[in-house]
């Protein structure tokens, strides 16, 4: 690492990137170098939103193997009366395209990089001519930028259509980018709200929180590169997949969000020149569409499948279901239809010869963000990766049925019902078969009174659910009734007599229809029904009654809290116990004892905490401690009698333990023989170790599981001796030895603002290197003076490498900052610096587990930050009072930190 400031030859620089060059070091910043390529196909483009000094966005085309860039302060607008500032800077390297990360302070453009947009575009020339041709293309991008002016066509995920760039009179760097009207371009709608990647899915905030973006990810996706693609010749049909109801959108990460559109379920397949429009049934309605069967066949690809939704639109521009069936009259007419009709398409699952219905989600849906150019007929549903509630929220408000919620990582399962799929809607609603009626009366006299419905049981019986007699009005009614009289049937469909209290119309079970309610009662029947549509598209063998599946928790800001209802349990049971309250968890019987024991006395700043306050926070804080302590050995210490009592450290059970408590049996160091090292898997284990006075919980850097990675060792997935030999992360302890005056002689320092302050400084010069050499890096709070600093690595370097190369890093920021960092174990040369200690890379050695108490005044927590927040906040200001609310509110800042693993011998060698 010595050397690091020492720029690299220039000889490899072009004319046309040398400004680029001169710019940056590169073997300090992780953008890439000059350099120049030859694209091949349609001409390129990206936008990145960079936070440096100023938030701003950089808008790159490709053009002679370079991207000729623009800095957007104010970045793009669909609104076509905006006409934004674009400053030509410096042309950037074609493979500038792919670049996320942090540019390390001191570095030109210091600051966070996303890429917000990328796709492929096109120079339009004349009326209506989109230069598609590669070579031709170029040639009018030189023409349009010698002129000052360039119309474009982008398809991007973001920016799409016409767009111009146009030279302002004066200096020759500032121009205008201004939207074109057309069919993308938006008064109401901004663009700058969607603020996630669309390679990485990160978001500025979360790179902030330490996350790092993959090593140069790729913006175009192959179908013959993906996983889970397969070559197939093209299928003759497609039955869609299915999904179930639930009632909230689920919490955890690793979901999509689509909104639920009021429509009919259509699969659009191309092949050799040739358009097919399916039904979910897979029944052929290319008729019924020729204006979609025109736009499918207008798309680029020779050969593809696409599953969607046909849905028409009112003059809100929202999807209709009585607009959609006013459409199909006209078409069926020849008449022109008052409503427009959209498709709009939500998978690809076959494209070029290639099957895709292995391919994980959320790259099906990139793959056919780059494939499909949307208009007016064709669109791409909008899908959001984060906030489910927020998004249900947002669809419900404007009138939508609710919304679809997918894991990213399912694949397509044709003609399954399937739990990686959820609809979350606004009201309950389902199918029903229609058995018969009941005779209308009064001024239903000339018509029915109510229909009687029912469900298909497992052995193909059907099953009375009830009588939907409200929600009609003078036309459904009539159409409906003869519908009804065309089926009427001598004998009742149902598997048993109905308690009906006057006389029924049988019908053959032909006829489903959609009926919202409020509730299934006791008895298996609809309460307070209303009828809303019949559903065409379905077939009366394909209705059964459906359990809805447990939401999945909270808003999916917050992790995934599958003990929620136990938890509430327990702290009742806890409530109402007394001090020495019995209680069950998960079918376990623990019993605490003493709970308004102090632990931690009273303070001038905090009050006493009791052991009723510990068991508390960790019952509150499990769903977010237990992922972190699953699978590690633990090091664990016990105040019986309080922080201010004796206490013992404790790693093995010698004693009898309950059966849900889970140990390894490990060989470590200096240690004889086979050991049992208890581990924190659950919750009953969790809080019977609370039970038994444990306050810190300091957990491994390595785990007994595969999980993630499935292979340890070295790269090739050979496993090489015990696989707690490799750490899942580099730990630095940050440790300010910088006293506040009040010590005892000889004792360590306490806390203090200036060691603090000083500690957070020294930890974000060791972040700008960890930048540098693309690893992604989270902090927390130590919960005592100081602040510990995990950087997730692959498993495939054992401890005594990882430490090395911790060390080197230590040591490079010590050369950096001698006078304020040290990295030496005497401690009379700490005195007045902040310690790095890189030391605790080491088998067996541990930290103070990220949401673990600590055994410090106040009851304070490790706390994970956001790295903008050093500076602003102090470690006292979290104890096991506050951090539940914090948690609530910000949800887990390390929850998938073991997604964002680099590997970290590719990143030294750097």
């Amino acid at each position: 690492m010595t050397g690091c400031h020492t720029r690299q030859p220039g000889a490899i620089m072009l004319v046309g990137l040398k400004e680029y060059g001169e710019k940056r070091d590169f073997t300090r910043t992780p953008e890439p170098p000059p350099g120049k390529k030859q694209g091949a196909g349609p001409l390129v483009f990206v936008v990145q939103k960079h936070a440096a000094r100023r938030l701003h966005y950089d808008l790159r085309l490709e053009v002679d193997g370079v991207l000729k860039s623009w800095s957007l302060p104010k970045g793009p607008s669909l609104n076509p009366a905006d006409k934004r500032l674009a400053v030509m800077v410096e042309d950037h390297p074609l493979d500038y395209r792919s670049f996320e990360g942090v540019i390390p302070k001191g570095e030109y453009g210091a600051g966070e990089v996303i890429v917000w947009d990328a796709g492929t575009y096109s120079p339009e020339s004349g009326a209506d001519l989109f230069i598609e041709e590669r070579r031709q293309a170029q040639d009018v991008m030189r023409e349009g930028l010698q002129e000052g002016k360039l119309k474009l066509t982008f398809r991007g995920s973001r920016l799409k259509g016409s767009w111009a760039l146009v030279r302002m009179s004066g200096p020759n760097n500032n121009w205008l980018f201004i939207k074109h009207r057309d069919d993308f371009a938006s008064a109401d709608h901004d663009i700058l709200a969607e603020d996630t990647s669309v390679l990485s899915g990160l978001s500025i905030k979360q790179i902030s929180a330490g996350h790092l973006p993959s090593v140069d990810p790729d913006p175009e996706l192959k179908p013959a590169e993906l996983a889970g693609a397969r070559r197939a010749p093209f299928p003759t049909s497609v039955t869609p997949m299915l999904a179930y109801l639930t009632s909230a959108p689920p919490a955890e990460s690793g979901w999509l969000y689509e909104p639920k559109l009021d429509g009919y379920r259509i699969v659009a397949m191309k092949h050799g020149g040739k358009v097919r429009l399916s039904s979910r049934h897979g029944l052929d309605v290319t008729q019924n569409y020729p204006e979609l069967a025109a736009a499918i066949a207008g798309q680029a690809a020779r050969e593809m499948v696409l599953d969607g939704e046909a849905a028409a639109l009112d003059e809100n521009g929202r999807p209709c279901f009585q607009c959609l069936q006013q459409y199909l009259k006209s078409t069926r007419s020849g008449q022109p239809s008052p409503s427009p009709l959209v498709y709009y398409a939500f998978d690809l699952l076959y494209l070029g010869g290639y099957e895709l219905n292995g391919v994980p989600l959320l790259q099906r849906k990139k793959l056919l963000g780059q494939t499909v150019k949307e208009s007016g007929v064709v669109r791409l549903i909008a899908y959001f990766e984060q906030d489910g509630a927020g998004v249900y929220r947002a669809a419900t408000g404007q009138g939508l049925e609710g919304i679809l919620a997918k894991r990213a990582d399912s694949t397509y399962e044709p003609g399954q019902r399937s739990h990686s799929w959820l609809k979350v809607k606004a009201t309950l609603s389902d199918d029903f078969v229609i058995g018969g009626y009941s005779p209308g009366q009064g001024n239903r006299a000339h018509s029915f009174g109510a229909l009687l419905l029912g469900y298909y049981d497992a052995d193909g019986k059907l099953v009375y659910s009830g009588n939907v007699g409200s929600g009609f009005d003078e036309g459904s009614l009539s159409d409906l009734l003869k519908r009804l009289k065309a089926i009427r049937s001598d004998n009742s469909p149902f598997a048993a007599p109905l308690p009906l209290q006057t006389p029924a119309v049988w019908v053959r079970p032909e006829l489903v229809a959609e009926v919202k309610f409020a509730e299934w009662t006791q008895d298996g029947r609809l309460r307070q029904p209303v009828f809303l549509r019949l559903r065409e598209d379905k077939l009366p063998g394909e209705v059964h009654r459906y359990a809805t599946v447990p939401a999945h928790g909270e808003p999916d800001t917050k992790v995934e809290n599958p003990l929620a209802a136990e938890v509430q349990k327990i702290l009742q049971q806890i409530a109402s116990g007394g001090d020495n309250p019995a209680i069950n968890v998960q079918g376990h019987r623990i019993a605490l004892t003493n709970l308004n024991k102090v632990l931690w006395p009273a303070t001038d700043k905090s009050p006493a905490l009791t052991k009723r306050h510990l068991i508390t926070y960790l019952l509150r804080a499990s769903p977010y401690l237990l992922p972190h302590l699953e699978d590690r050995p633990l090091t664990l210490k016990r105040y019986p009698d309080g922080i201010n009592g004796e206490f013992f450290y404790q790693r093995h059970w010698d004693n009898p333990r309950p059966d849900f408590v889970e140990t390894v049996s490990l060989v470590v160091e200096h240690e004889e023989g086979v050991k049992e090292f208890l581990m924190c898997n659950n919750l009953a284990t969790l809080l019977w170790l609370g039970q038994l006075g444990t306050i810190e919980y300091h957990s491994w850097f390595s785990r007994i599981s595969l999980a993630p990675e499935g292979s340890f060792g070295e790269p090739g997935g050979q496993e090489s001796g015990d696989i707690t030999d490799y750490p899942d992360f580099i730990i630095f302890d940050i440790d300010p030895y910088i006293y506040s005056g009040k010590e005892a002689r000889g004792a360590e320092p306490e806390l203090n603002p200036q060691a603090f302050a000083q500690a957070g400084r020294v930890a974000l010069w060791l972040k700008e290197i960890l930048d540098g050499l693309s690893l992604s890096s989270f902090i927390k709070t130590s919960g005592r003076t100081g602040l510990h600093i995990y950087v997730p690595i692959n498993r495939r370097m054992d401890y005594r490498a990882v430490r090395a190369s911790a060390g080197t890093i230590a040591r490079f920021v010590q050369q950096e900052h001698p006078g304020e960092v040290v990295i030496d174990w005497a401690v009379e040369k700490r005195t007045g610096k902040v310690f790095i200690d890189y030391n605790q890379n080491v088998r067996g050695k541990t930290l103070g587990s990220v949401y673990a108490p600590r055994a410090a005044p106040g009851g304070t927590v490790s706390v994970p930050l956001l790295w903008d927040e050093l500076g602003k906040i102090y470690p006292t200001d979290f104890n096991i009072l506050m951090v539940p609310g914090r948690l609530a509110a910000m949800g887990d800042l390390w929850a998938g930190i073991l997604d964002a693993k680099r590997d970290l011998q590719s990143s030294l060698k750097k």
